[in-house]
């Protein structure tokens, strides 16, 4: 029998097949971070059970610790400093790797999971966190999960999870310069709806996928969560094998050679069917924006808002939208003035997502009024870009440097871009109030955004990438 890939790594992890849908699932590795993991381990130690095996749990400190340098364990969120402390006494009594606030591999789960080789290929990985569906671009099982599930999942080494349907989604062609992964999963979204892959499982495929490098591909798969998928997943391949390799927590010597000869098995087999399969064309495709309140409000740069008919958006919900962000159909996207830009977020803020938006800032600056900010996505990716160079061409521009972190990807109580503020954002979600309250949020690309910030306005990168080479993925 011709099988997918989520068919070969959900049938190595069944222990029981259960009634209905469901499966009792093994669990490879649990994450946690310190606005979720505190509750998991408090709950968990207060009913007398320990961590099975605190070698396959992680915890980092990363959506409410402060990104200002020189932080500590004090944030901005109110109460955030006891989320903290609380997390690091939990952590450290269940015996389990924590990546506490000053510790220099500390950053955001998803990029510091793959950076040191936490999520392999096969592995079925679970955090409460709903982006953890981004590590699937290893070619690895991962999902969010809610705080009762990681406690089960700390105390058993297993889940109850109902089977998701499959679907593939085949990106074919070549991308033009300037259009990057991003731009794929926002086409995607914009094309099938936020609610497009409810109740699947989202395997991304076709040459335009092969050829991104897996940095690219942890973005495109980072956003599975905003089609409403269950995960997006990749076929592991040569690409995910060099990236790995030496990696910390990857298997060493004779073991690696072992897992690769595995690995290599993880691919959905010819003739293995799909519930569902979308195909798009990337070649004519465009650098993305959005203008609404939902990750399927995107249009290509260049377009104006859509009407009510071609957004695909009920009615209450479109002028609402509207309404929220202060625009009309019809309206121009290129030009509209913004506040703020921010490059950062476990969308957006990998070592390849700063030299692509360093380049289009170097020897620029940014326009007088807008308040621009870069947050690397871990420690390792910061100290990296600062050994290139590209914190001085972020600070040259006038950016903000920061330490890393979730930062204001979404609002806990702590920063914000203040009231209406409109922002230019490199992030997952453009919800009313995400990024504060009343913010207006426009996701876009790293690239997108650099170009945004120096023009004062959202902007379209392409002719600032004219006669350079790094349009590319």
């Amino acid at each position: 029998m011709a099988q997918t890939l989520f068919e070969k790594i959900w049938r190595q992890h069944v222990v029981r097949e259960l009634d209905g849908n469901a499966a009792l699932v093994a669990i490879d590795r649990v994450f946690l971070h310190e606005r979720t993991g505190s509750v998991a381990l408090k709950s968990l130690r207060d009913a007398g059970r320990s961590v099975l095996d605190p070698a396959r749990v992680f915890c980092t400190m990363d959506h409410i610790v402060d990104t200002l340098p020189g932080r500590g364990d004090d944030t901005l969120m109110p109460g955030g400093r006891a989320f903290i402390v609380e997390t690091r006494e939990a952590a450290l009594a269940a015996g389990i790797r924590l990546f506490d606030v000053r510790d220099p591999q500390q950053g955001i789960v998803h990029v510091i999971s793959p950076e040191l080789g936490i999520v392999l290929p096969g592995a079925t990985v679970v955090c409460p966190d709903s982006h953890t569906c981004t590590q699937g671009a290893m070619g690895a099982l991962a999902w969010g999960i809610g705080s009762t599930e990681a406690e089960h999942a700390l105390a058993t080494g297993t889940l109850r999870v109902n089977k998701p349907k499959t679907m593939r989604v085949r990106f074919e062609g070549r991308l033009a310069p300037g259009v990057t992964a991003k731009d794929l999963t926002l086409a995607l979204i914009s094309r099938h709806g936020s609610a497009g892959g409810n109740g699947y499982a989202v395997e991304y495929a076709g040459s335009a996928v092969t050829a991104l490098e897996v940095e690219a591909r942890l973005t495109l798969c980072n956003m599975a969560t905003e089609f409403s998928a269950m995960t997006g997943m990749i076929a592991p391949d040569q690409k995910t094998f060099e990236y790995l390799e030496g990696r910390q927590y990857a298997p060493r010597d004779a073991g690696w050679e072992q897992a690769v000869a595995h690995w290599r098995t993880l691919v959905t087999d010819e003739g293995a069917s799909f519930d569902r399969e979308i195909l798009i064309e990337v070649d004519e495709l465009a650098p993305m924006v959005t203008w609404g309140t939902s990750p399927q409000h995107a249009v290509a740069i260049t377009a104006t808002v859509p009407t009510l008919e071609a957004s695909g958006t009920a009615p209450e919900g479109y002028a609402r939208a509207l309404q929220y962000m202060g625009l009309e159909a019809g309206a121009s996207l290129l030009g509209l003035p913004v506040g703020a830009a921010f490059i950062g977020s476990c969308t957006n803020s990998r070592i390849s997502d700063l030299r692509r938006a360093a380049a289009v800032l170097r020897g620029r600056k940014v326009a007088p009024g807008v308040r621009a900010i870069c947050v690397p996505g871990s420690m390792t990716v910061k100290r990296q870009a600062e050994a290139e160079g590209l914190d001085r061409v972020f600070r040259d521009a006038g950016f903000e440097w920061r330490e890393s972190g979730c930062s204001m990807c979404f609002f806990s109580g702590g920063e914000s871009f203040g009231a209406r503020e409109r922002v230019i954002s490199s992030t997952n979600r453009n919800f009313e109030s995400r990024q504060g309250p009343e913010t207006r949020t426009h996701i876009a690309s790293p690239e997108t955004v650099a170009a945004s910030a120096i023009a004062g306005h959202i902007a379209d990168v392409r002719p600032l990438l004219a006669g350079s080479s790094t349009g590319h993925h």
